[in-house]
């Protein structure tokens, strides 16, 4: 784990989405054996004391680990490889491992960091949650998991110096094979000793810190959650501050999620008291320092975080795709309607399908990308010679998609990517809405203004419309500037409408 490095997203609230159980078609987790996870920290620990002490980017100690994981894998039937990378004039290393079979167009990957700080021999960070993420890899050959998603582990180097690793492995990827990866787990520092018990937060329901992960981390997070419920254990959220290895991923839009027990921060006495522990004390007092052994572990925290591993994996990777019922990247024009009821009274900004022109106005406010293709749906499309010639004035804009037939059984979901951006001149008075309109109109989605600058960046949705299966329905979404001369602009992208 990182010291703190800020990827500079932008911050973005919303309403909590809803949350949807794990498909009951994926096969049943097993319990990973705690004695054999701490084995192969053994194993890290003899490998970093024959070494220096350590097993850090471009030390014989971290080969010596990537080696010792490559082998395994290689013995359990895994396609395995060491991608090479160099930084600071040493070579590094990711061990790269494929289980056969699952779809090669839908994959899963998990990861973990590898390598060590040089101070000491990184037994929690991140032996522990390498050793968690390979004894599942591990479980995954004894079972001969047979995946509807294709299987893929990471054991990433170098992330101590700036997750120069996965950024190698995520550079070295052509737009079609970053486009097959739909989900990546990153597993990074799940045994501290003062533990606590970390989700990352994809779906920004905390309301604080980096925004929402890409379309589909809230999927991933609620996962893990389901676990930790199921175990009566309480989480909380953590941000996507880019601390970890997750952070290359995130970038480039591939969905992200994972768990974390806590580094150097201080365990609160709210904490002490939902999770045990001290408060008061680092939930690892030896983080980034010699004694960060194998007497630096929490058996109770790494058992739940192994097996909450495990369900992931199985859950995540065995589920049953959903079936998509309708979808629209806005690439070619659908039937959508602006001002279906003839109610708006935005003099400018109203909503069309196009390719956007980027504005800026103490910041991004219209996106020049979007998140597919070409087109997206924007409140005016131009830029202008002043950001404000084509933002959102005088009310509200509305724009209506074709009517969509829902099945009448299954789990139905909505969802899409939105940004909100305005002025420091904005109000609770502006806002982004989508609403499902059918026998009933109901609004699904919420993200108001506010009287502080918040620049443009794509966020992500997902919804459970379950109530209107059976129904004829349409989606509206409106936009609105209600502020008087507030700044606003909005975009909406990649709608789809599923059935699990």
């Amino acid at each position: 784990m990182r010291n703190l490095w800020t990827m500079g997203m932008a911050a973005i609230l919303a309403i909590p989405l809803a949350f949807t159980a794990p498909s009951a078609s994926a096969a049943v987790p097993p319990d990973i054996s705690l004695t054999a996870v701490k084995a192969h920290l053994t194993q890290l620990q003899s490998i970093a004391t024959a070494n220096g002490g350590n097993r850090a980017h471009g030390r014989p100690g971290y080969l010596a680990s990537a080696n010792y994981v490559k082998g395994l894998l290689d013995g359990a039937g895994f396609t395995t490889s060491l991608q090479s990378f160099t930084y600071n004039g040493a070579t590094g290393y990711n061990v790269i491992a494929d289980w056969p079979g699952g779809d090669p167009n839908d994959i899963l990957m998990v990861g973990s960091h590898l390598d060590s700080v040089t101070a000491g021999p990184g037994i929690n960070d991140n032996g522990s949650g390498s050793a968690a993420i390979l004894e599942t890899a591990l479980e995954v050959s004894r079972q001969s998991l047979a995946p509807t998603k294709h299987l893929r582990f990471a054991w990433w180097g170098a992330e101590e110096l700036g997750l120069r690793g996965s950024q190698a492995y995520v550079n070295s990827l052509s737009a079609t094979e970053r486009a097959k990866i739909k989900g990546y787990y990153n597993f990074d520092m799940v045994g501290s000793p003062n533990a606590g018990y970390f989700v990352y937060d994809g779906d920004n329901s905390d309301g604080v810190g980096s925004g929402p992960g890409p379309a589909g981390s809230a999927q991933l997070e609620s996962t893990l959650q389901a676990y930790f419920t199921s175990i009566g254990v309480a989480t909380r959220g953590t941000d996507f501050d880019g601390r970890s290895d997750y952070g290359p991923f995130i970038a480039v839009g591939i969905p992200a999620g994972g768990t974390f027990t806590g580094a150097e921060g201080v365990k609160s006495s709210a904490q002490a008291t939902l999770w045990g522990g001290t408060a008061g004390q680092a939930f690892d007092p030896c983080y980034h320092r010699a004694c960060d052994t194998t007497s630096n572990i929490s058996d109770t925290a790494l058992n739940r975080n192994a097996d909450a591993i495990a369900y992931a994996v199985w859950t995540t990777a065995t589920a049953v795709p959903p079936t998509v019922v309708w979808q629209d990247t806005f690439e070619t024009a659908t039937g959508w309607t602006t001002n279906p009821s003839g109610t708006d009274t935005a003099t400018s900004g109203l909503w069309e399908r196009g390719d956007p022109e980027a504005t800026t106005s103490s910041g991004a406010k219209q996106l020049g990308t979007t998140v597919s293709g070409s087109n997206d749906l924007v409140t005016g499309r131009l830029a202008g010679a002043a950001a404000g010639d084509y933002d959102i004035d005088g009310g509200i804009t509305s724009v209506r998609s074709p009517a969509v037939t829902l099945p009448s059984t299954g789990t139905l979901k909505l969802a899409f990517s939105w940004y909100l951006a305005h002025g420091s001149n904005a109000s609770s008075a502006d806002f982004l809405r989508v609403k499902v309109v059918g026998s009933t109109t109901t609004q699904v989605f919420q993200q108001l203004g506010a009287a502080s600058n918040r620049n443009g960046a794509w966020g992500a949705a997902d919804v459970d419309v379950s109530a209107f299966a059976g129904q004829s329905v349409r989606i509206l979404i409106e936009a609105g500037d209600a502020s008087g001369a507030s700044l606003v602009e909005a975009g909406v992208d990649d709608v789809k409408l599923t059935r699990q």
